[in-house]
């Protein structure tokens, strides 16, 4: 179910920031820019889908923050009805969330060559824990 949730965030956040850019883009004929040299790009043709494709990722991130400092879940955790709390069972706080599973656990670490692998290994261990979830002290159970 957390590799499904992770999938499904991916493809969540991409309907909510590229399909609505690149549809603009068409619509307005800046896709027909990228096909020239860049010294004859007009720029001004990309800013409208740019906008969109900004407004499209602040809503996502508005959502995803909002039901992650609710309940622990992001969009599509909340479809597959699992969510992130302490590994004592009690919520996880969206700092936490945040800065030690997101950040640190992800973004930071992310940087080591194949540390994603290693990381999302760790679930099959006895603890089902990813490294991250480890670093955070969090657990992803049934909501």
């Amino acid at each position: 179910m957390r590799l499904l949730a992770a999938i499904l965030d991916g493809i969540i956040v991409s309907l909510m920031c590229y399909v609505p850019a690149l549809i603009v883009a068409a619509a307005t004929g800046g896709l027909e820019q990228l096909d020239r040299p860049e010294s004859e790009i007009d720029f001004s043709m990309l800013t409208l889908p740019i906008f969109v494709g900004v407004m499209g990722f602040i809503a996502w991130a508005w959502i995803t923050l909002l039901l992650v400092a609710r309940n622990g879940q992001t969009i599509a955790k909340r479809l597959l009805d699992i969510k992130v709390v302490r590994s004592d069972g009690t919520q996880a706080s969206l700092g936490r969330i945040f800065w030690l599973r997101n950040v640190v656990g992800n973004a930071l670490l992310g940087m080591i060559p194949l540390y994603f692998l290693v990381d999302h290994l760790f679930i099959f261990g006895e603890r089902r824990q990813c490294i991250h979830d480890l670093i955070a002290d969090t657990i992803v159970v049934k909501a």
